[in-house]
């Protein structure tokens, strides 16, 4: 007995949203297909029904992973409604994003990948830096100012992220993202900086 059109699409759905947490938890390379299909509730000789290889999930499942985000950080630039710019900055450099990496902004997890990664990789990656730096720029004025501004605050967002992700002491961890938070709030407000 075949499976209804529905319950295929859902359970493709189902292998892509595990993928998707999986590659933003791990990465591309270790997700294996077994195991993700497992996971999902299915068998592993059903994966050609929904995917042509591998590499076809994972490109397909980090495309989800990478648009997931947007919606989350438009969400955390809301929680502020006096400025929107500070909610964003304080939940992405949050401690709870950056031990939740299954569930976290993929830009962390996927950069390097989609640096090594083919022209669809690419343009997946750069859909969602362009995508959060048009949230970041339209929260403060729309200027050339602002896209400068809001290149600054994303890779400033995704660096501390990844370093104290990757960090072995977990003081040194803290202190990035409070350090990088709090010079972000800076800089935004135009207070001086005590860096030399």
């Amino acid at each position: 007995m075949g499976h209804s059109q529905a319950d295929k699409a859902a359970s493709r759905e189902r292998v892509l949203r595990v993928a998707a947490r999986k590659v933003r938890a791990e990465g591309v390379n270790r997700p294996g297909v077994a195991d993700l299909m497992k996971e999902a509730g299915l068998t592993h000789g059903g994966f050609y029904k929904h995917f042509a290889s591998r590499d076809d999930l994972i490109a397909q499942a980090s495309a989800v992973a990478l648009a997931e985000g947007s919606a989350k950080m438009e969400r955390a630039a809301r929680k502020n409604e006096q400025d929107p710019r500070a909610g964003l900055v304080g939940a992405y450099l949050a401690p709870q994003h950056r031990d939740a990496p299954a569930t976290g902004c993929a830009l962390v997890t996927l950069g390097a990948a989609a640096g090594r990664g083919d022209q669809h990789f690419k343009e997946a990656y750069e859909k969602q830096v362009r995508a959060y730096l048009d949230l970041i720029a339209g929260l403060g004025d729309d200027s050339e100012q602002a896209r400068a501004e809001a290149m600054l605050t994303l890779s400033a967002l995704v660096g501390a992220t990844l370093m104290a992700r990757a960090v072995a002491d977990p003081h040194l961890s803290d202190e990035l993202l409070k350090t990088v938070a709090g010079r972000l709030g800076r800089h935004a407000s135009g207070a001086p900086s005590d860096a030399a």
